[in-house]
């Protein structure tokens, strides 16, 4: 099998590549391990930067979201029982943010794709990426119970921080920059109206607060745990109640019940992979960076990697210059650090710590009062949550 561009990987990502090639007239095929089901219902992110809501309409993708999302003009912080809006449009010239789930994303681009683009090949396990630093780049995958090769001019790893491309590129190579941190969240989905109707931050001395939703009949809720936290050894009950303890204002605001349908943890790490570029292999998404789901950020940095390659490739095309595709790297990681700024501010201003003193919570509250007093910090805030320039 032949084609310019091998995509490993159909996740959000890789779906959404193998789009901007089509529009681009350039061919392409996505090996994807898992069977179209897996992929269409793997619960993921849920918040979409003004620019990834941009480029999903651009690329024909957007027709479901503008119809079914949820369109947020701001956030709500809640500290010390106060509460304070930040307003994204009048901070930042009109951006906002989209609720809308990683899994829709996945369902539209599939359809997209198996309609008018190239092959999508579901359980064609990638087994290694071969010959990065040659001009005639291989996937060796295994697919219907045979392994077969897939020739590439390149190749682009969308296959997440477990996946085969990140492997192929020499140790020697390569830089690690990461941070674990003692927290996870404990997330729900419950079948109940989201209490608020934009997401609230909460941050509280018991643990941080996400009130958050994936539809108006469904809420999304996670609270600050331990890590290594057994999803299963919080009862409901227990759950609404320490969600009620953490979102506790002065007011009458009152947060509404509902049956639980789905209990998880996230672990909360910090991750960076350079080069994000090796010979003709480029990573994208999870399988170069990682952030704590505090900043929103992960989808939307995957959506910045391979718009940054789609657009580097078609100059490439048209003009005959590499200059865009050399600098892949360098463009993607400008963004991906600002993302890992971000999302590191927002988590250690909203979670205690577990060895937390005194001072550090008077710290954390003094950086929530500066944000509630000054429209600088609050922009900073606002620029940052909807989204770094693509």
């Amino acid at each position: 099998m032949r084609t310019t561009v091998g995509i490993v990987g159909a996740g959000p990502a890789g779906l959404l590549l193998a789009r901007l090639l089509h529009d681009a007239g350039i061919d392409s095929v996505v090996l994807e391990s898992r069977d179209r089901a897996y992929v269409e219902h793997r619960q993921r992110a849920g918040i979409l930067e003004q620019g990834t809501v941009d480029v999903l309409r651009a690329a024909g993708a957007g027709e479901r979201m503008d119809r079914e999302g949820l369109e947020h003009g701001g956030i709500e912080l809640r500290y010390d029982r106060k509460r304070h809006r930040v307003d994204f449009p009048a901070l930042t010239g009109g951006r906002s943010v989209m609720v809308y789930a990683q899994t829709e994303v996945c369902k539209d681009l599939i359809a997209l794709q198996l309609k008018e683009g190239g092959p999508l090949l579901f359980e064609a396990e990638a087994l290694a990426v071969e010959g990065a630093d040659t001009d005639r780049p291989r996937v060796r995958f295994r697919h219907e119970g045979r392994e077969d090769v897939l020739e590439c001019d390149y190749v682009v790893g969308c296959d997440g921080f477990w996946g085969v491309a990140r492997k192929a590129i020499p140790a020697e190579l390569t830089r690690v920059f990461e941070r674990s941190y003692p927290f996870a969240w404990l997330g729900i989905l419950a079948d109940v109206p989201p209490s608020h109707d934009e997401l609230v931050y909460a941050r509280h001395d018991r643990g941080f607060a996400l009130l958050s939703m994936r539809s108006p009949s469904v809420s999304r809720l996670y609270l600050q745990v331990p890590e290594g936290t057994d999803a299963e050894s919080w009862g409901d009950e227990e759950i609404w109640d320490e969600l009620e303890r953490r979102f506790e204002t002065g007011d009458d605001w009152r947060l509404e019940r509902g049956p639980i349908t789905q209990k998880s943890v996230t672990p909360m790490r910090s991750y960076v992979h350079e080069p994000m570029r090796h010979g003709r292999l480029f990573l994208a998404g999870d399988a170069a960076h990682i952030v704590p789901p505090t900043g929103a950020k992960g989808l939307n940095l995957a959506v910045g990697d391979v718009v940054t390659f789609a657009r580097a490739l078609s100059y490439q095309r048209e003009t005959g210059s590499a200059e865009l595709l050399d600098a892949y790297s360098s463009t993607c990681l400008r963004r991906v650090w600002q993302a890992e700024r971000f999302s590191y501010d927002m988590t250690t201003m909203l979670h205690p710590a577990p060895d937390a003193t005194p001072f550090d919570a008077r710290l954390q509250l003094a950086r929530l009062d500066r944000i509630a007093t000054s429209r600088a910090a609050e922009t900073d805030l606002a620029e940052g949550y909807t989204g770094f320039p693509v």
